[in-house]
Order: structure tokens, then C-alpha cells, then sequence
């Protein structure tokens, strides 16, 4: 599932391709959003929230997230899209550009005055203008489940995914499987905050310091591999609000006590 970083630059790439422009095109191809019509309307704006994707036009807001295999493409009018029309599942078109939702999920549309109907369950966002650390801290420093698993959960933090959990428990010495409570989560998200401000500029995401393919991360997804810092052999296992949710963890057993 796609990080915060990575929504926050596909929402952004959106925004300035569509802001200001009127619909031409509006499709949405799920069945409860059918016979929704926004032509003629204004974009004002395209923006972030945590994972989700908020796309402002006229008095309306269009939400959608990306999911596993969600995608936005931008193409001219005209253009030939790159990915199988069957799997598009929301249009937004302009003179200047058309936005095609691929594979997107959770599409909703309510007027805008209603937008916190979809996101107010969110906790505080760290790539958001109203970054609250201290509620962020609350919250996440509230929940008594292993530390991997609160910090995954959107209510509590908004924007973090596996990736993020298993880089930055590494980097603050933090076994996945340590309960939140125990932890210090003030710590842990002043440093998430810096890191994923400081990847979502990034085309490659890095927690290293280094760009170069394959030395990028510390822990996730090097299972059975040395540890850069210790040498030790990283272990892996999973962890999950329910068997449902269940996400892959990877740790130093060294470095992480």
C-alpha cells in the first residue's frame, strides 16, 4: 500500500494539472457513482490527507485511495491511456489534461461543506499543514497494541506504512512487537515527521541517506540479509490488527532489543 509521501506527490502532480481548469469529462465507473456529473464545474483543488486523495471540484469533494494497486495517470486529451480502460475507474478531464483513477478505491463524492464525513476519523498527518505531534503522541502513546501495528493504524497517525514502521522502529533501536505504551512515541514521530517531509520530494524514497537501488533501507524487506549497522541477520515475521491486516515485519535483533 502506497506511503503518505507517495500520495501526498500524486495529489500534488494532480493539483497542478487540473486547478483552476473546468470538467469536461467526469466519469466515475462504480456502480452508487454512476450517474454523478460534474461537468461544467471548477477544479479548486487537489490535496492530500493522510493516504487519501481529496479532489475539490465545484462545491463537491471526489475522495479516493490508492490501495494496493491503485494508480493516477495523467495524459493530454486525446492521449492514448497505458493501462487497460477496464480497470479505470474514475475520469476527470479538463481542456488542459485528463486524470484517469485506475484500479482506485474507496470513491466517494459529498458535497464539500461534508468532507470531514470521510477523513475526520484520521489521526494528525505529518505532511499536513495542521501536524499535531502532541495529539499524535496521545493518541498513538494511548493504544496498547504492539508498536508496529498502532503506528499503521490511520486513526491514530495518518500517512505511515509498513515501509515507514520497519525503517524507522530500526532507526529508533524498537522491537515491532513492543507495545506502544512502552514506547516513546514522541521520539518516534519527531523523526517520522522529519523523514517522510524529507522523502516526499524524493522520486526514490530513502532511509539511508543513499539513493543507490537496494541500499535505500535499513531492515524492510532484507530478511536473512546482514545488518548494515551490526552485521547481525535480519529477522522477519507478521503482525496484524486482526489475521485479515496482517503486514510483514523486519528487525534487527541486535540493534532493535
Amino acid at each position: 500500500m502506497p506511503e503518505g509521501d507517495t500520495v501526498y506527490r500524486v495529489a500534488h502532480r494532480l493539483d497542478d494539472a487540473l486547478r483552476d481548469g473546468v470538467v469536461t469529462r467526469f466519469d466515475l465507473r462504480v456502480p452508487e457513482l454512476a450517474t454523478a456529473d460534474l461537468t461544467g464545474s471548477v477544479v479548486h483543488s487537489v490535496v492530500p490527507r493522510g493516504k487519501h486523495i481529496l479532489m475539490r471540484i465545484g462545491d463537491s469533494t471526489l475522495r479516493s485511495h490508492l490501495r494496493m494497486d491503485g494508480a493516477w495517470h495523467l495524459y493530454r486529451p486525446g492521449e492514448r491511456w497505458r493501462a487497460p480502460g477496464y480497470t479505470a475507474r474514475a475520469i476527470v478531464s479538463t481542456a488542459d489534461a485528463e486524470a484517469v483513477g485506475f484500479d482506485v478505491s474507496m470513491l466517494a463524492l459529498v458535497p464539500t461543506a461534508q468532507e470531514d464525513t470521510l477523513v475526520a476519523h484520521l489521526g494528525p498527518d505529518p505532511l499536513g499543514a495542521d501536524w499535531d505531534l502532541a495529539e499524535a503522541a496521545r493518541r498513538l502513546g494511548a493504544d496498547r497494541r504492539p508498536i508496529h501495528v498502532a503506528l499503521l493504524d490511520q486513526r491514530n497517525v495518518a500517512g505511515f506504512g509498513n515501509e515507514y514502521a520497519a525503517e524507522l522502529l530500526f532507526l529508533r533501536g524498537v522491537r515491532p512487537t513492543t507495545p506502544a505504551t512502552d514506547v516513546d512515541v514522541t521520539a518516534l514521530l519527531e523523526l517520522g515527521a522529519r523523514t517522510i517531509r524529507a522523502n516526499r520530494d524524493r522520486l526514490d524514497r530513502t532511509f539511508t541517506g543513499v539513493a543507490q537501488r537496494g541500499r535505500t533501507t535499513w531492515v524492510y524487506g532484507r530478511a536473512h540479509r546482514t545488518c548494515r549497522r551490526c552485521g547481525a541477520l535480519i529477522e522477519s515475521g507478521e503482525l496484524g490488527a486482526d489475521p485479515t491486516e496482517e503486514r510483514r515485519t523486519f528487525w534487527c535483533p541486535r540493534c532493535q532489543r
